[in-house]
C-alpha cells in the first residue's frame, strides 16, 4: 500500500523539525538554505505558522517554537491521562464490565472514540479508536453537549442540524435542547437507537480541573437489556466518572 504525502505538509514538518533541532534560532533565509526549499514557499509556511502561534519571530527575525505547541502537548497529556484512568478504574465495576463501555472526546460537533472496553457479546457496531460519529446522536456526545449553551452548540454545526443516522435520531435543535435539559437533572444521557437500530446507550461526561467536560463515557446494550439494566448501570457510570474527575483535579461546587 503506497503512502500518500502532501508536499506542503512535508515542508512544514521539515521546518518545524529543523527549528526544534537547531541549537540556535534560524532566520527564514537560513531555513530555506538548510532544507533546500524555495524562499517563497518557506516564507509562506513560516507566516502561516506565525499566525497560529506555532512559532514566533524575535527582534532579529529568527524563529523559535511558539506557545501553541504547549496547548497541543497539554491536550495530548490530558487525553492520555483520561484513557489510563478509565482503564485502571473501570475494573472496579463488574456491572460495567459486562457491557461495551466507550470513552470519547468531543471534537467540534463530533464524538471521537478514544478507547473501549468490549463486552463478551458483540453489538454489531464498531467502536474503534478514532471512529467519529455526530455528537447529537450519541450518548456520550449528548452528555458532553449538555455542558454547553445552545448558542455554542448551534455554532458547532453552523446552524444546520446533522442528518439523522436512523429513523430514531433527533432531527432539530429544539428537540435536542429538550434532551440536554433532561441530562442536567440526572447526569445521564440516552441514545435510544439513534446511532444503530436496536442498540441503546447510556452516557455521562467527565470534567477536568477547570470544570470543562474533557471526555464522555457510554455503556451500550441491546435494546432488550436496557430496561432491566439502566438504573444499576447509570449509578455505576456516574460513580466511575466522579472517580476519574477526582483524579483529574475537578472539585465540585459546595
Amino acid at each position: 500500500m503506497s503512502t500518500i504525502t502532501v508536499p506542503s505538509l512535508e515542508k512544514t514538518f521539515q521546518i518545524l523539525d529543523l527549528i526544534t533541532a537547531s541549537p540556535q534560532p534560524l532566520t527564514a533565509a537560513h531555513i530555506a538554505k538548510k532544507l533546500a526549499l524555495p524562499p517563497s514557499s518557506t516564507h509562506n509556511i513560516l507566516q502561516s505558522l506565525l499566525t497560529k502561534h506555532v512559532i514566533y519571530k524575535d527582534a532579529d527575525s529568527r524563529f523559535h517554537l511558539g506557545s501553541y505547541l504547549l496547548y497541543w502537548a497539554g491536550e495530548y497529556e490530558q487525553q492520555q491521562g483520561v484513557i489510563h484512568l478509565f482503564k485502571d478504574l473501570i475494573v472496579q465495576y463488574p456491572v460495567l464490565l459486562q457491557h461495551t463501555v466507550t470513552l470519547s472526546k468531543l471534537d467540534l460537533g463530533e464524538v471521537v472514540f478514544l478507547t473501549c472496553h468490549d463486552a463478551p457479546a458483540p453489538l454489531g457496531f464498531t467502536f474503534r479508536s478514532g471512529v467519529r460519529v455526530p455528537a447529537v446522536f450519541s450518548a456520550s456526545g449528548k452528555a458532553m453537549l449538555s455542558t454547553l449553551s445552545m448558542t455554542t452548540i448551534k455554532s458547532l454545526y453552523k446552524g444546520h442540524f446533522p442528518k439523522p443516522v436512523t429513523l430514531n435520531g433527533v432531527d432539530n435543535f429544539d428537540d435536542l435542547s429538550t434532551e440536554l435539559t433532561a441530562i442536567h437533572s440526572c447526569r445521564i444521557s440516552l441514545d435510544d437507537g439513534q446511532l444503530r437500530d436496536g442498540m441503546y446507550c447510556l452516557g455521562t461526561y467527565i470534567r477536568n480541573a477547570s470544570g470543562s467536560a474533557t471526555a464522555g463515557m457510554a455503556v451500550s446494550f441491546l435494546q432488550a437489556e436496557y430496561e432491566s439494566k439502566r438504573n444499576e448501570v447509570s449509578a455505576a457510570l456516574i460513580e466511575l466518572a466522579e472517580q476519574i474527575e477526582q483524579r483529574l483535579g475537578f472539585k465540585p461546587a459546595r
